[in-house]
């Protein structure tokens, strides 16, 4: 698959549909960076006029799990990937178009060269923050994801 947005959010339609239905799209990747959009409407919505806490942290982890399939794919090795933990802190209602960033895919990309060498799983925690339209942090998600070289 090429790692392009439209590739990516045709991915998500059929491998992760209640992210697609939600709104989540991707907006941007590069081998660093990953943007993910998604807008507060009735169908995302939580009891108290704001986006619901899950949609936000299907944004987040798409971020960084996107990050870390490209780096796995520019690597060309067989390698699997799993979030282990996550955590979340939450500064303000998330209402309009909700961007996500994480640029750790350097961060990745050692990551996953040291799981090549020592050829030992290792874990990464990479973080995604959410922004509304006035460019006010949201939210902010951390992920623990494990990447092991298969084989």
């Amino acid at each position: 698959m090429q790692f392009t947005p439209s590739k990516l959010n045709a991915f998500m339609f059929f491998k992760l549909p209640s992210a697609f239905w939600s709104g989540v799209r991707v907006k941007s990747i590069s081998s660093e960076v990953c943007e993910v959009t998604v807008k507060h409407r009735w169908f995302n919505q939580n009891p108290f006029n704001s986006m619901y806490f899950a949609v936000q942290a299907m944004a987040a982890e798409f971020t960084t799990g996107a990050l870390v399939m490209l780096q796995i794919k520019q690597s060309g090795k067989s390698i699997s990937m799993l979030v282990a933990q996550n955590k979340s802190i939450f500064t303000k209602k998330a209402t309009g178009r909700i961007i996500f960033t994480c640029n750790q895919g350097n961060l990745i990309k050692d990551t996953i060269q040291k799981a090549i060498d020592t050829h030992e799983g290792q874990t990464i925690w990479l973080t995604s923050i959410g922004k509304n339209e006035k460019d006010e942090q949201v939210s902010e998600m951390q992920f623990q994801w494990t990447i092991k070289v298969r084989g």
